[in-house]
């Protein structure tokens, strides 16, 4: 797993993700990531690049969205292919932690 990181205009952080995140991906990623949320209060997490999602990425995912939220934040997700988006709406994640299709909406979301 590999986690690329921009900082975009207005103060909202974009985040790629990028191979499996599964146990061995979570967990390569996962201090660095919750890091980001700790420090963050707009992050924009793309999961274009994620050909695979387990329960602890959901985890990881969730637990990022919750810190951030805390300090009255917002983290979106973006652009899941087909086989991820199917594991986020089964398992209800996506009305936890909002969608978006692309960039640009993904970005207006966590301005607000």
């Amino acid at each position: 797993m590999e986690l690329a990181v921009e900082d975009m205009e207005s103060g909202v952080t974009l985040v790629r993700l990028n191979g499996r995140l599964d146990i061995a991906g979570a967990s390569v990623i996962d201090l660095r990531f919750s890091a980001l949320a700790g420090s963050r209060r707009s992050m924009v997490v793309d999961l274009s690049e994620v050909t695979f999602l387990a329960s602890m990425g959901i985890r990881l995912l969730l637990g990022s969205a919750k810190t951030v939220t805390s300090k009255g934040g917002h983290m979106v997700l973006m652009a899941p292919i087909a086989d991820v988006k199917n594991v986020l709406t089964t398992a209800g994640i996506d009305t936890l932690i909002p969608v978006y299709p692309d960039v640009q909406s993904a970005v207006a979301a966590v301005k607000l």
